[in-house]
Parts: C-alpha cells; sequence; structure tokens
C-alpha cells in the first residue's frame, strides 16, 4: 500500500488553494480562522498544518485564540481519548451555534480523531446542523478542496475515511506548517499504533503504525535548527516502533539527529515500555537529550496488565524505569496510571501505589478509567463504580505529591539550564517548570539560561538566573 503523500506534488490542491484565495480576496478584507485544538501534541502538530494551509488560502490565523466573534472560519480539532475531552469538544461545538445564527457566513468545522469515531460523526452530522464541515485524520491535505467545495455548492462536506484499521492513514510530508512557538517545536516521526490495548481507540483513529523516511526527518530537524529552533518533540504514538524494529531504529535516528550542527535538545514522547531498549536509554546520555523519559505503565497488577493488553508485567516494566533511574544521571521518569481499570480489585491497586513507591515518578498522568465504545475493555464486566475511582485517585495523587517532592527536593542548590518561555519562567531539561528571578535581565525568551535553584515544593521550583 503506498500510503506517502507529497503536499508540494499535489497539483489538485494547489489549483484549490488558489481557487479559495480568489473567493476569499473579492470580500478585500483578510478573513480569520481560529483553529482550536484539544488533546494530544500529535493533535497540536496536526493544528500547526491546518493553520499552515488556512494561510496558503488567505486566512490570517490564529491557533488556540477562541477570538470567535472575529473569525470567517472556525475548526476545532477534537481528542477521542478520554470521554471528558470529547465531551468538552461537544460542548464548545454546542457554543457556537448562536454565533452561527448571527454570522450566517461564518464556516464551521471539526476534525481529528474523535471524527474518525463513526457514531461520534454521526451525532454531530445529526445534531449539530451548524457544524459545516468534517475532515478526518488523514484528510488534513484536503482541506483546500473541502473548502472550496463547502463556497461553491452551498451544502454541508464531509471528508472522513471510517476505514479499517490498516487502511486508515498517510504519511505526510512537505506539509506547510505554522508553529505555534519559535523556539519549541513537534516534529512527528510517525503516524498511528499497532498496539491495540484494550481501552484505546488510537489504532481505530488514527490507523496502523506509518514512519516517515530518517533522510525527511533528519532534514527537518535541520531546518528548525537553522531557523533558531532551541527544543525539538519527536513524535509518534510509540516511537520506539520507529520503522517497525521493535525499538533499534529510533536509537539509530536520534543519533543522527543529534549529529546535526547547533545549541538545542531533543525530546520525544511517547515510548510504550515493552521496546524502550537498552540503546534508547544508553543514547540519553547524550548532552544533546532532552533528560526526561515518558514511559506510561498503566496499572501495577500482572492480571490488569494483560487484561489491558499491555504485553509487559509488573517487574518487566520495573526493570526498564529503574535502569533509566540507574544508567541515566538526573533523568526524570514521568508516567500514565489509569485508576479503576474494569475488574480491577483494591488489592490489585495497591500493585499500582507500589509501582509508584518504586520509581517515585518526577511527574504523573493519572485519569479514572473511561469507557471507550468500541473498544474490549468497554464490554468487560464488572466495571468499577464512580466513587471507587475517585477513590484510589485521590489515593495515588497523596502518593505522587509526596514522592514527586522527594524528587524536586534533589534540584535544591543545583543550576539548571532553563528554556525560558517569560522573563521569569521556563523548563529545564527535565521538562520541569522553574520559575526565577531575573533583576539584571539576562535572559531571553526562547534562549537557554542557566538557573541557581533555591527553593522547591511538591508543586514548584523557583530560583534565580546566574
Amino acid at each position: 500500500m503506498n500510503n506517502k503523500y507529497d503536499f508540494l506534488s499535489d497539483t489538485t490542491q494547489k489549483k484549490y488553494i488558489e481557487t479559495v484565495r480568489k473567493l476569499l480576496s473579492a470580500n478585500n478584507k483578510r478573513p480569520v480562522a481560529a483553529i482550536v485544538t484539544f488533546g494530544c501534541q500529535q493533535n497540536e502538530a496536526d493544528s500547526e498544518q491546518i493553520a499552515g494551509i488556512c494561510k496558503l488560502m488567505g486566512y490570517e490565523v490564529n491557533i488556540n485564540e477562541t477570538d470567535y466573534e472575529n473569525s470567517e472560519l472556525i475548526i476545532l480539532n477534537t481528542c477521542a481519548i478520554r470521554e471528558h475531552a470529547e465531551l468538552k469538544a461537544l460542548s464548545n461545538t454546542g457554543n457556537l451555534k448562536k454565533l452561527k445564527e448571527n454570522k450566517k457566513h461564518l464556516l464551521i468545522g471539526m476534525c481529528g480523531c474523535m471524527i474518525q469515531e463513526k457514531h461520534r460523526f454521526e451525532q454531530i452530522k445529526k445534531s449539530y446542523p451548524y457544524v459545516d464541515f468534517m475532515f478526518g485524520t488523514d484528510s488534513i491535505p484536503k482541506l483546500p478542496e473541502l473548502l472550496y467545495k463547502l463556497m461553491t455548492e452551498n451544502k454541508r462536506v464531509f471528508f472522513v475515511n471510517h476505514l479499517p484499521h490498516n487502511e486508515l492513514g498517510i504519511i505526510p510530508e512537505n506539509m506547510p506548517i505554522i508553529r505555534n512557538s519559535t523556539y519549541r517545536a513537534w516534529l512527528s516521526i510517525m503516524y498511528g499504533c499497532n498496539n491495540f490495548c484494550t481501552y484505546c481507540v488510537v489504532p481505530s483513529v488514527r490507523g496502523y503504525e506509518r514512519s516517515r523516511s530518517e533522510q525527511s526527518i533528519i532534514d527537518e530537524v535541520r531546518q528548525l535548527i537553522e531557523n533558531g529552533y532551541k527544543e525539538i518533540t519527536l513524535l509518534g504514538q510509540n516511537v520506539n516502533s520507529y520503522n517497525g524494529e521493535n525499538g533499534n531504529a529510533f536509537p539509530r535516528l536520534l543519533e543522527k539527529i543529534l549529529d546535526v550542527d547547533g545549541d538545542f535538545r531533543i525530546r520525544f514522547m511517547t515510548s510504550h515500555p515493552k521496546d524502550a531498549s537498552d540503546a534508547l536509554i544508553e543514547i540519553m546520555n547524550h548532552p544533546k537529550m532532552a533528560k526526561h523519559f515518558h514511559l506510561p505503565f498503566q496499572a501495577g497488577s500482572d492480571r490488569i496488565l494483560k487484561l489491558m493488553n499491555r504485553k509487559y508485567t509488573k517487574e518487566q516494566y520495573l526493570e526498564r524505569a529503574l535502569s533509566i533511574r540507574e544508567r541515566v544521571k538526573e533523568c526524570a521518569v514521568s508516567t500514565d496510571i489509569i485508576c479503576g481499570f474494569p475488574t480491577e480489585t483494591p488489592e490489585e491497586f495497591e500493585e499500582t501505589l507500589d509501582v509508584v513507591n518504586k520509581v517515585k515518578f518526577d511527574m504523573l498522568y493519572s485519569f479514572a478509567y473511561s469507557p471507550r465504545k468500541g473498544t474490549p475493555a468497554a464490554a468487560f464486566e464488572d466495571q468499577i463504580p464512580h466513587e471507587e475511582k475517585i477513590r484510589r485517585f485521590k489515593l495515588l495523587t497523596d502518593l505522587y505529591d509526596t514522592v514527586s517532592h522527594e524528587q524536586n527536593l534533589k534540584l535544591l542548590g543545583t543550576v539548571q539550564r532553563v528554556l525560558c518561555d517569560s522573563n521569569d519562567i521556563g523548563r529545564n531539561s527535565q521538562n520541569k517548570i522553574i520559575k526565577f528571578t531575573d533583576s539584571e535581565n539576562r535572559t531571553k525568551i526562547g534562549e537557554f539560561a542557566d538557573i541557581k535553584i533555591k527553593e522547591v515544593t511538591k508543586y514548584s521550583i523557583t530560583g534565580n538566573s546566574l
């Protein structure tokens, strides 16, 4: 299956871009497009591509600024990972109904993972008639054609492929991008997922694993560095599966990226524990690698991990996580945890707390289990009551407060290299937010600065610039 797509070579979309630009210019005013993102970093990267296409068509683009009143085009890029994310997107969509009534020429569209869920697609199509268009996760390059049809045919337009997992998805190259930052960049190296965790919709909404070529990635990294970017985050649902080599190809890719000249650091997310290789852990010691390893474990019980189809045991996870702690100096380890997976007993949840106690995560992202329609776990019997999920969530949060404080205390008195987001806030290599005082105005937004850490709590780290 040939799934490579080159935007620069797509003469059809180029024609639609020029035609839409002419249609918009007839109003003698540059229209505004608002693009609002829900969900993960991959969605953020997708929104930057959508913004790039909109700019080519003649729009002034606002990313994640909800100035709907002054917009002629609104695109909501949705998430489907949890029910809360879907309800948030639907709530935002509902709030646009009155605006559409008062502004008939306004175009409202939705895209992203939620639109790939057929039941949500049908729900929006039926219950939100003021949503003018929808497009799926593999239809972003066709946005010019979609808008042309919308503007000329006077009817709703839907470009959504509800295909089987092994047929869904493309590998887009040379996409126009408007980045939301001038010094931090998302860079997708692969798309899709083949892991089929029983609670997760990602394989069905993002398709099978597809990897970009090494050279295209390295060329993009080099261009970003030449343009002054200081931090690049490599994205994939499971970066360890890059090129499908069970964790071997990704470290080789990193080696080549790290050979690029320049003062920058590299992050990546997300890793799957089953594919976190020794070679990947070892390369984390490179000075250009950010000292942060996100390694989701989800649950501590072997029985629950098997029900989740995670393909590792508690002990295997601990071996990988503790190996990172031992072999990579000052590396932060973060994780994801699901509280109250179906059939999980209180005793099995204690196994989760045991992992947190042993690894002492620097950052922890925990969620009460949310059934996703169409996933195997949604049909499991013995769903945990909401009150019990919240009880476990609180136990986990209380424990995390303690271990994260322990980790933060290790920074006290150290000098941290921070990438500045403002004149008093930045992030260190571990991806921890550092608040600092700069009495002599030495720091610059988008540049690295050395900060001496003076105070830490379980929630904050503060220091002074040097």
